[in-house]
């Protein structure tokens, strides 16, 4: 009877001790364990915040010590505001604590991408020609997101002024895939797809010219959405492109884009082509299901891109149908050209734009005995290879007896493209695709063979020409174990339906990518996901 009762004290006690443990480690999480708050996306963590169980400043030292611990092998950020950041987030606390209003994004953490101008803070572009930029003035993004109350965790890496699709072109150094640190995270707002990804932030802003968040977000396996032109300001980003250029949100969820967005999107007197008309509430709809709506499907984008990636796409068409939406076919035949005609375009307005930087005003200066050698010395100093062939091609596209065959005929194209939209979503509320050919390649594959690069934006730039909304979203893995991306595109100024549509598509594919392989860099507080099926990785 004795060494029965001691047994049974024994195993009372077993069965006390792992309650015990049980219950210490739900208050740790709680209380804000570090793995856990930086495994939470924005909308939990939103949630959090707002009912006291855990403060923002907490969420803030959590990310940062993420950031401090593993950026080093990604390189997601070129500047990190560690005591600006912290500081942010005590007013946040502070102010929630004493009952006042506070923002929409109040103590979430975000990433900016360095070609956004902060006041008093480095904006680079990712250029040397930029190295000591200040700005004495924010983007008219950035001070939404203050406004808003979010935590501006820092600036992050990109191609230099935004030309490349791989952040290999950065004067900085190199940014690497979280899911392989081999591979590229595409381009040029790789640091900001990364920092997603990698969980360094649940949130951050990127721009896009002719696919620079849709594109790396498909690579990471993020979402990343880039609005109608002029629906989110200009004022403050420093131009690529004026015609094309814009900013919009990554998030790990389509309801944390949709929640960035509504945070920056709106009128800006500061912008002339800023949108005057209201902005669509995008978030009362989110769950609506697509019941009813029409998805076309691009069916000549199936033939030339990876097997794995054409899979996802079908996948997502057949699901969409299930689902309630009729699934039709729609014809692009002008898409075909928009790399040539954006490669005209593009680098037209590059010309242009960047003939500021000329040693005399501001940025980088070169010494010389004339002010043409210093000018050129200044440049030849301050600019990388990419964008100096764009320059170059630019310039060449703008001369005379060559405008009117070169840039003249590509925004001819450009018409085109804006027409065969027009047509399809005659038939059609959403348009599906492919984000890019194919999934993350390896650093170094492609940066002899400018052309090959640029062919990676061959399903983004149509949409960048035509000014439509468009977002990127995780679509499942391919055979490698790398994320695959799927495109939705909308009619102009038809954001609500777009995340409407990928809010059903996130919710029946029922998959949260998760990086799993030997080299990468995996999400804490997560299983590794099964390298072929995602399994561990759905929710």
């Amino acid at each position: 009877d004795g060494e029965a009762v001691g047994r049974r004290l024994a195993s009372d006690g077993e069965a006390v001790g792992r309650r015990l443990a049980s219950d210490g480690e739900a208050v740790g999480r709680q209380a804000g364990g570090h793995d856990e708050l930086t495994a939470y996306d924005a909308t939990r963590l939103g949630a959090m915040l707002v009912a006291g169980d855990v403060s923002a400043e907490q969420v803030t030292r959590a990310h940062l010590d993420r950031i401090a611990a593993h950026d080093s092998d990604i390189h997601a950020f070129l500047t990190v505001l560690g005591d600006e950041a912290i500081a942010q987030a005590r007013e946040v606390d502070r102010r929630r604590a004493a009952g006042e209003v506070v923002g929409r994004l109040a103590g979430i953490p975000v990433a900016v991408k360095d070609v956004l101008c902060t006041r008093g803070l480095p904006t680079t572009c990712g250029s040397r020609i930029l190295e000591e930029h200040r700005p004495p003035y924010d983007a008219t993004v950035v001070a939404r997101l203050r406004a808003a109350d979010a935590i501006v965790l820092g600036k992050t890496n990109l191609d230099e002024f935004a030309m490349g699709s791989s952040t290999e072109n950065s004067a900085y150094g190199v940014t690497r895939n979280p899911w392989d640190l081999g591979r590229v995270p595409g381009g040029s707002s790789g640091g900001s797809s990364a920092a997603v990804a990698a969980h360094f932030a649940p949130l951050a802003i990127g721009t896009d010219t002719g696919g620079s968040i849709r594109q790396p977000a498909a690579l990471c396996g993020v979402v990343g959405m880039k609005p109608t032109y002029g629906r989110v300001s200009r004022y403050g980003l420093i131009a690529f492109a004026s015609s094309l250029d814009q900013a919009g949100p990554f998030g790990r969820t389509v309801a944390d884009t949709a929640h960035a967005y509504a945070a920056i999107a709106g009128h800006d007197p500061m912008d002339s082509t800023s949108i005057p008309e209201p902005v669509g509430d995008v978030l009362t709809g989110l769950d609506g299901g697509v019941e009813g709506l029409h998805v076309g499907v691009v069916t000549e984008t199936l033939d030339d891109v990876e097997p794995g990636v054409a899979g996802r796409v079908r996948e997502g068409a057949e699901l969409l149908g299930k689902l309630g939406a009729e699934i039709v076919e729609v014809s692009l035949p002008h898409a075909r050209y928009g790399i040539a005609a954006y490669y005209l375009i593009a680098p037209s307005e590059a010309s242009s734009n960047l003939a500021r930087y000329d040693g005399v005003r501001y940025g980088l200066r070169a010494d010389g005995d004339t002010t043409e050698q210093m000018m050129a010395a200044t440049r030849s100093a301050g600019f990388g290879d990419e964008v100096i062939r764009r320059i170059m091609i630019g310039t060449y596209a703008l001369s005379a007896g060559y405008y009117d065959a070169y840039y003249v005929s590509a925004q001819r194209v450009r018409t085109l493209i804006i027409a065969d939209y027009r047509q399809a979503f005659a038939r059609c509320d959403v348009v599906l695709s492919p984000t890019s050919p194919s999934t993350a390649f390896e650093i170094g594959a492609k940066t002899d063979d400018p052309l090959a690069m640029y062919l990676n934006d061959v399903f983004t730039v149509p949409a960048s020409l035509a000014g439509l909304p468009a977002l990127s979203m995780p679509a499942g893995v391919d055979e490698a174990g790398l994320p695959v991306g799927v495109q939705l595109v909308a009619p102009l100024l038809d954001e609500p339906v777009l995340f409407t549509v990928a809010q059903a598509l996130e919710t029946e594919i029922g998959f949260e990518p998760v990086p799993s392989g030997a080299n990468s860099v995996h999400p804490p507080g997560r299983p590794r996901a099964n390298a072929q099926t995602g399994e561990q990785g759905h929710r």
